[in-house]
């Protein structure tokens, strides 16, 4: 029996549930991937920098599987019509969780006719997604003490080697014409590897300081699936792994609740009064609000195509309760971006930090407190906005009153616009029905 593996967010062969799965149940699997144009061509969000990563892990992946006597095969296209011309007996995947996603695996699956096989390939499994009640998890504190005991499988060493090849399909080359961006991370599974060998060393409490090496920068490894989860929970401490309950939290909430991609999870905030001033978006988006701290992670983001964590929250509180911006802006806006753009979590953390998501709170990130608190060094300040780089620090945390030459005023009164903001949620309570 002749099968196909389709590669999409799992570039890896190490303890890929559904290539592993094919392996075992077929004679021959012909591995391919798929360039979809409506993903990394005619798509508003697509990000250069996680195209250039994914041409790295699909160039090394096609390494990996010559040494085996195969290569990557690659068509470009859409998968609901090039899979069903290909003359396999079966075809496997791992499920994809977005309503893109699942739109088009139903179209697969309808072309097919009862040759699709697809496996889970998250942390959880989505029936461990509900509650007693039977309604799917909303808060996370209760999902995380819920399933952070509940055992999680080991990751699956791959020895088998029974990969065809199809002559009639192109390889690699493919690749070459799609537009990309190198960013500060190195595709492929050695860099993974390396990545995720590093994270075991790291000082995980000094993760909220940007300037700082307290981060594990594993994300983009396993937004395409590089490392599986499996392997990064088995190789790192509890507070890493509750990240990665994190990630499962964003994904299932939005396989469940599908609307939250254009609507605010919290239906009550879909009618708060957005200022959307193209003006002071712009600003935001450029680095030049006159926060340092928000500049210097807008910087690293245009530069990088990634950002800090602590710097991505109060980028985005700045952007939503101080300049009275959509949330869906920078929801997009990061999307261009980032390298390990994820469209669950990029969703999900938006609406966290805008308090239109699950979280009870109304979050407020002072920027000149958060500067003071996590960069009082101006570590970080000083690397992505050099127009600072002759003040000391208690003169970056107090920049507000000093004239710099080349750098803004704040463009904003901070306190003033946080009133209004509160001001803008409670109207919308009050009128969205």
């Amino acid at each position: 029996m002749i099968c196909l593996f389709l590669f999409r967010r799992d570039l890896r062969l190490e303890d890929n549930t559904c290539l592993i799965k094919a392996l075992r149940e077929c004679d021959e699997v012909v591995p391919l991937f798929i360039i979809d144009p409506r993903q990394v061509e005619d798509n508003p969000y697509k990000s250069p920098f996680a195209i250039g990563f994914m041409i790295d892990s699909l160039l090394e992946l096609d390494q990996d599987l010559k040494t085996m006597g195969s290569r990557l095969h690659l068509l470009k296209g859409f998968p609901e019509e090039i899979i069903p011309k290909i003359n396999a007996d079966a075809v496997y995947m791992n499920e994809d969780y977005t309503p893109f996603s699942r739109q088009r695996d139903e179209r697969i699956k309808e072309k097919v006719k009862g040759k699709l096989v697809t496996c889970e390939d998250l942390l959880l499994t989505k029936k461990r997604f509900f509650l007693k009640e039977g309604k799917p998890y909303s808060v996370f504190t209760r999902f995380y003490v819920d399933v952070k005991d509940k055992p999680v499988r080991r990751p699956e060493v791959n020895n088998l080697k029974n990969y065809g090849e199809m002559k009639d399909i192109t390889d690699v080359k493919l690749l070459e014409n799609l537009h990309f961006q190198r960013s500060s991370f190195k595709g492929g599974r050695r860099a993974a590897l390396d990545t995720l060998n590093r994270a075991q060393t790291i000082d995980y409490s000094l993760r909220n300081f940007p300037g700082l090496p307290g981060t594990t920068r594993l994300s983009p490894y396993l937004k395409f699936g590089v490392l599986s989860p499996r392997e990064v929970y088995y190789s790192v401490n509890e507070e890493i792994r509750r990240q990665l309950y994190w990630r499962d939290f964003f994904t299932l909430l939005a396989y469940y609740n599908p609307y939250v991609f254009g609507h605010a999870y919290k239906r009550e905030y879909d009618c708060v009064p957005w200022v959307n001033d193209t003006n002071l978006f712009s600003a935001w988006t450029q680095g030049k609000t006159g926060y340092p701290i928000v500049d210097a992670g807008m910087r690293e983001l245009n530069n990088t195509g990634f950002m800090h964590n602590r710097t991505r929250m109060i980028t985005a509180f700045f952007l939503v309760k101080v300049l009275h911006v959509d949330w869906r802006w920078g929801e997009k806006y990061f999307a261009t971006k980032l390298v390990d753009y994820d469209p669950s979590v990029n969703n999900g953390n938006w609406q966290w930090v805008a308090s239109t998501g699950v979280d009870r709170m109304f979050r407020i990130f002072n920027p000149w407190l958060q500067q003071k608190k996590f960069d009082p060094e101006a570590v970080y300040i000083k690397e992505w906005v050099p127009e600072l780089r002759d003040l000391s620090p208690a003169d970056i945390h107090n920049v507000y009153a000093l004239k710099v030459d080349g750098y803004p005023k704040p463009i904003v009164n901070y306190l003033e616009e946080v009133r209004k903001a509160r001001e803008y949620y409670e109207k919308s309570r009050s009128t969205c029905n």
